[in-house]
Parts: C-alpha cells; structure tokens; sequence
C-alpha cells in the first residue's frame, strides 16, 4: 500500500479518537491535533471524535462526542466522557464514517476510547500514551481492559515507559513511536517584546502538583537573588495564588501568569525565553512543552525524569536537575542564565535533537502501521456480535471464557 518513498498511495479514511475533552490544553490533544492535521496533509480523510465542552472549539475534521465530566484518572483529574449517550455517539460515528482504520488513544481509559474498542469491529489501531504503576483499579479492571484489547490489530506507545505499562499489566508489545511537534510552526515564530533581564517560561496546569509549579516558586528567589531583573511567565490553566505561598514581594513582582494561551502565542512566548523550565514530579512519560521549546530554540532545564532525560538525549540537548530539588534547580538555572554560551550550546543540540521528532516523519511511522492492518474493502463496522460487556459480567461471575464464532454465536470454555 506504500510506494518507495514510504507515502501511502491511495487515500485512506481514517478515524482517531481522543479520550480527553479538546478544549482541555493537553498532551495528548496536541499529538492527536498534530497527528490529524498532518495526516489530512498527506491526502487522507480524516474524523476525530472527542468530547468536549464549548463544540465550537472543534476544528472542521472533529466531531463532538459528547460533554465530558472532570474523573480521577492516572494521578489526576481528566475530563471524560461514558455511558449510553457516548456510547451512541460512537455508534453514529463509525456508521457514517466508513473508515478503513480507526485509531484510538489512551484505550483504557474511562472515555470514548474504550467504548470504540468495544462497539467496532475491523482494523483497530491503539496509543499509549500514559506511563502508570501497578494499582487497584488497573487490577481490577484486568478483564474489563482485556475485552477492548482484544479487539485491537496493532499497538503503538509513545515512550518506553508508555510501553512498560502496557507490557507488564496487559502483556503483548507495542512498536515504540515518539511523540512529534510540527517544527515548522515555531521556525520563523515572532518573539513577544520583552524587557530588560533574563526570561524563564513554565507552561503547564497551574493546580496540578505533577507539574511542579510548586517547586520552581520554591526556586524562584534564589534565582531573583543573583539575578533581580529576571521574568518568570507562568503560561497555563489554573489558579497560582495557592502554589506562590508567602513568597516575597519583590519575588512575587517578577512573576507573570498569562493563564492559557493559543498556540501561536504560546510559540510566541517559547520563543521569547531565555530559558524554559520543566519542574514535573512524577507521572511524565514522555514531554511534549520539551520538544516545542527546543523547536522554538530556547534553552531547556527540566527535572531528571526518566522520560525527560530519553528526550534530551540524557542531557545532551537540555539540562537536567534532581526532581523536586528546588536548591539544584536554581543552580542551574542562575548557571544558565549567566553563560550566554553554555545556552546556546544546548539551544543548538535542541535544534538537532527536535529534528528527528518533526511530525512530517513521525506521521509517516504511523501511516505504515495502518498499512499493515488495512483489509481493502472490508472497512471497521460496529460489531453487534460481540455483546462485551454481558461477556465481562459472565467471566467474571462465573470464570467462563467466551468467544464468539465466525458465525455469531458464542461458545465457551471453561478455565
């Protein structure tokens, strides 16, 4: 299906579909968003089917999927959406859609994803994105997880710590493509005019401890102590009054929060910084803000997470602190700041390092994965076979395993 070049020869229609609400700012939105606009390109026809509040904010290649509530969910609170009138929306989706692939991310989680997986039928394509440890509620769920994953023809993960999570809780594999970042959208970005004195960019929820605002605060007077003209932005949705704490005066006066931004500006304001900071904890498995500040050629520092050290090519193309160590991140930070050198060195390594990560590549790996799934003429339909979720509740009530035949009916064996 792919000629010498590695391009796909025949446009394919392609249906994604995003577990978190769109108007959310989020990782996985911004791959899915990147991914479809790139895909569509290429040549193909492409739907994304996603919840979300304000159905306005959809771009014309998305299709409302229902309003999405705010559930607990891998060490946060994502905004999801479930039950019969998701479940209808899916169904109404794949009808008319017609596509010859469907690919859905995050598949285990509590959204549209997982309901995707169980209504069709046909070529399934699944995402990790996600890295999580083992815990009650993926254990408890191991059965309910096994009838969508069942129905999946190829596994991608987005990070080797994506793939862990898969490999150790599910079993099987996944073939290993990274996140992209569209580098042509912040190549000839207009700076924002900036005063006098360095300038450091946090991007990131504001109220979610994970993404350690906390810890750049606790930093940030040691770093306005060696260097008093310096601007904080905090860029992100949130309120900051609780995370800024009794910080001085003179410390807080040098922090701006612009709150959420779109993208052009949030380019805009990468572009702008001498320095962006990474302060995550915990719960990374990849970073996708890494690879749009190294593609707008500014200098990054983040926290020696696991997934932010495979990014920066375990140092080479951005420093790194101890995680949650606020005295060595302001360190380094007035390090940085002070050796105009010492950045650009890392801002050209970025450059190099971002590259490889451009969506015009990575698009085209996972092209290929569809090719390898596609039955031509036999498009993904919704399945009324199946009848997932009374098969759960049999399993688990009474340790049957079913499956059901190439003629619809089921047969069962006992384990």
């Amino acid at each position: 299906m792919t000629d010498s070049s590695g391009s796909t020869q025949r446009a394919l229609r392609i249906g994604i579909v995003c577990p978190y609400a769109w108007d959310v700012p989020g990782g996985v939105q911004a791959h899915i968003h990147d991914l479809a606009e790139t895909l569509i390109g290429f040549g193909h026809h492409l739907s994304v089917l996603t919840p979300v509040d304000d159905p306005s904010t959809l771009p014309e290649y998305a299709v409302d999927g229902g309003r999405p509530r705010a559930i607990p969910y891998n060490g946060s609170v994502a905004r999801l959406t479930l039950g019969v009138k998701a479940t209808r929306h899916v169904h109404r989706w794949i009808r008319e859609g017609e596509f010859d692939v469907v690919h859905v991310h995050e598949p285990l989680a509590p959204s549209l994803s997982v309901l995707t997986c169980w209504v069709a039928q046909g070529p399934i394509v699944a995402t990790w994105h996600s890295s999580m440890q083992r815990s009650r509620v993926l254990s408890a769920g191991y059965y309910l997880a096994q009838t969508a994953l069942e129905k999946v023809s190829a596994r991608i993960a987005v990070s080797e710590d994506a793939r862990r999570t898969l490999v150790d809780h599910f079993g099987g594999d996944a073939v290993l493509i990274p996140n992209g970042v569209r580098v042509d959208r912040f190549a000839d970005v207009e700076p924002v005019p900036r005063g006098p004195g360095p300038r450091i960019v946090f991007l990131g929820r504001i109220d979610e401890p994970r993404k350690g605002l906390a810890v750049l605060f606790d930093a940030w007077p040691m770093i306005v102590g060696q260097h008093p003209d310096a601007t904080l932005i905090v860029i992100g949705p949130g309120d900051a009054r609780e995370a800024l704490g009794d910080m001085d005066s003179a410390s807080r006066e040098r922090i701006h929060v612009l709150g959420r931004l779109d993208e052009d500006r949030k380019a805009q304001e990468l572009a702008s910084a001498d320095l962006y900071v990474a302060p995550n904890t915990g719960g990374e498995s990849f970073g996708i803000v890494l690879l749009e500040a190294m593609a707008a050629q500014t200098a990054v520092l983040a926290s020696d997470l696991t997934a932010f050290e495979r990014v920066l090519d375990g140092g080479g193309a951005g420093a790194l602190f101890a995680t949650g160590n606020a005295e060595d991140l302001a360190r380094q930070a007035n390090a940085l700041l002070g050796d105009d050198v010492a950045r650009q060195k890392l801002v050209e390594a970025g450059c190099h390092r971002v590259a490889s990560f451009d969506w015009a590549h990575i698009a085209r790996r996972v092209e290929a994965v569809y090719d390898s799934v596609i039955v031509p003429g036999e498009p993904v339909r919704v399945d009324l076979r199946g009848q997932l979720v009374g098969r759960l509740a049999r399993r688990a009530g009474d340790g049957r395993v079913e499956s059901t035949g190439e003629d619809g009916t089921e047969t069962e064996d006992r384990r």
